[in-house]
């Protein structure tokens, strides 16, 4: 829908957009491991003024069930701001919710009750399929010209994945972007340098090689996702793959930084199979390519086999499991999600080649069973999904990852729950007592967006 002015939660750049008020309102995206009810998007209070903080106020329920509702965005951001966006007078009203295993995509209103969204329309899978030559959906982005999905098949559900568009106003399939995808085949993440009109695109797996969790042989044969792609990003044109090793499995979450003058950004590794380490790499220019460095390694901890899953009992260790990341407004803090061993961790990347660690709490975890400080006792699940407010003071984390793959880790199954940390502007976290959503025991949770905007779903064309 347009606006005669531009939707006021929109930013020209990221300095202006910590100067926004702070959120009442969480969307967070819960699936129904059993796929016996249908998935969900929760709103969730987090207003600490109201009487329902820390509390589910809202619901809007799939009209399908088997969905599993996973990342999702909004229709329109602060890049309608861009010189070049033919959409400057967007509304950022609209979540656009796919569901990575049934391929379907519904487009949420939230207004006029932002509390009760509503659907407003269903793109069906074949629809996808026919239009954009893709299935299974998963990173949404509101770009300049209109709305970026990465999908991790093709319409058999094989290789190659990609990425394709979405119309910011009907919400109607414009097709597949790439013009020339160059050796890419494997798909994950998707995000991008708008000031350096560079597109960056990660690696997961076919969805055959997940749908039913980890495969191991495939695993331990360094098969799974481990390169970058870097792309023309109006040419819709591979520029240059960067391999991690075949020691290095799953390069996913990409944090570029927000201020559109600077050309690095980072991404996790989850898993190294020389270790079991996770680590974080920043990508930067180099000349005139692009290169990585790795700039943190976080290292297993032994563990007794008793305490392990069977997955990882013969190692007799419990691996960190970085599954997800996400970069603080001003580029300063990188919060570092340890789905296995519980730690989520803040790291000041003032310089992005030598982050410094400077806050960690610790919550669930395969080995630990941290509690929360409200007096929750022992918990599963670890830190997974992370989404920070704008001005850098608050970040949500939820602990569920993708069902086939929490019962993998966690095969005594996941009590789903939301927390937010407190950050200081200098740095240090620490968890807000009063702030733990204990999920329906029929639903894990799993993606957070922040009602006006947050530091994973805005680009900016201006420092």
């Amino acid at each position: 829908m347009a606006t005669w002015t531009p939707d006021p939660s929109f930013y020209p750049s990221p300095r202006m957009a910590m100067k926004a008020p702070a959120e009442t309102l969480a969307y967070v995206a819960a699936f129904d491991p059993q796929r016996a009810q249908p998935d969900a998007i929760a709103v969730v209070d987090v207003d600490p003024g109201s009487p329902g903080y820390s509390t589910i106020v809202g619901s809007a329920a799939m009209p399908n069930l088997g969905d599993e509702l996973h990342h999702f965005g909004w229709n329109a951001c602060s890049s309608c701001l861009c010189p070049n966006a033919p959409h400057p007078h967007s509304e950022r009203r609209y979540l656009i919710v796919p569901g990575l295993r049934s391929s379907r995509i519904h487009v949420l209103d939230t207004k006029p009750d932002p509390r009760k969204p509503a659907i407003v329309k269903v793109v069906e899978p074949a629809e996808v399929a026919e239009r954009a030559g893709y299935t299974r959906p998963h990173t949404v982005h509101c770009g300049p010209e209109g709305i970026y999905v990465a999908a991790l098949g093709n319409r058999e559900g094989k290789a190659p994945g990609g990425v394709f568009l979405m119309d910011h106003e009907n919400f109607d399939v414009r097709g597949q972007w790439e013009m020339d995808r160059g050796p890419q085949q494997l798909a994950y993440d998707a995000w991008w340098h708008l000031g350096h009109d560079t597109m960056v695109t990660s690696e997961w797996g076919t969805p055959d090689t997940f749908e039913n969790g980890l495969n191991p042989e495939i695993l331990l044969g360094a098969k799974y996702g481990r390169r970058l792609h870097f792309w023309d990003l109006h040419g819709r044109k591979h520029v240059q793959t960067i391999d991690f090793g075949d020691k290095q499995q799953l390069v996913f979450e990409l944090r570029p930084a927000h201020n559109p003058t600077k050309a690095y950004g980072f991404v996790n590794c989850v898993l190294s199979l020389e270790d079991l380490s996770s680590s974080i790499w920043t990508w930067y220019r180099d000349g005139g390519k692009w290169a990585v460095r790795k700039v943190v390694e976080i290292p297993a901890e032994p563990a007794h086999e008793d305490q392990l899953p069977p997955v990882l009992k013969g190692f007799k260790a419990c691996p960190p499991l970085v599954t997800d990341i996400d970069l603080s407004m001003d580029d300063r803090f990188l919060y570092v999600a340890c789905w296995g061993t519980g730690d989520l961790r803040q790291y000041d990347v003032s310089d992005p080649f030598n982050p410094r660690l400077t806050g960690k709490v610790r919550i669930g975890g395969i080995v630990a069973r941290a509690a929360h400080p409200s007096g929750t006792g022992p918990l599963n699940g670890g830190p997974q999904m992370v989404e920070i407010s704008r001005d850098g003071r608050r970040v949500y984390f939820t602990n569920s990852l993708y069902g086939a793959i929490d019962q993998q880790f966690y095969p005594d199954g996941i009590d789903g729950w939301m927390v937010k940390l407190d950050a200081e502007p200098a740095g240090g976290i620490t968890f807000d007592s009063r702030f733990f959503v204990e999920w329906p025991k029929s639903h894990r949770p799993h993606q957070v967006r922040l009602e006006g905007g947050d530091c994973s779903s805005d680009s900016f064309c201006y420092p």
